[in-house]
């Protein structure tokens, strides 16, 4: 079954870190991507919540706006798409993405049709 392993975090953390932290945190997430390479089916991190655009249709009107749909403590800051056997290894393959000590993971299965 295919889950999407959302990452939320606070963006500002990002802001005020060096090259080296910034370096360390990466490279821990191309280790994850390595140890899970067959399970990932794909992955992405987002641009910051600045760089969003938001879009609605009320009354056959197009509404855009600049930004985040809402303010929140945490943004979303990336995905991975992933083949697990079940819940409980979508939860632990989320419980390793190095994001998730200063954010959270929501896991949530990938709709199918018949």
């Amino acid at each position: 079954m295919q889950y999407l392993l959302l990452i939320y975090e606070q963006e500002k953390r990002y802001q005020d870190r060096s090259p080296e932290e910034m370096g360390g945190e990466m490279n821990e997430y191309i280790a994850y991507g390595e140890a899970l390479a067959g399970a990932i089916k794909a992955c992405a991190p987002l641009q910051p919540t600045s760089a969003a655009t938001t879009v609605r249709v009320r009354e056959g009107k197009r509404l855009i706006t600049d930004g985040p749909f809402a303010e929140t403590k945490e943004q979303l800051g990336g995905i991975y798409l992933v083949e697990a056997r079940d819940l409980d290894e979508a939860i632990d393959m989320a419980a390793k993405i190095p994001g998730v000590r200063y954010g959270c993971v929501e896991v949530r299965p990938i709709m199918t049709f018949s």
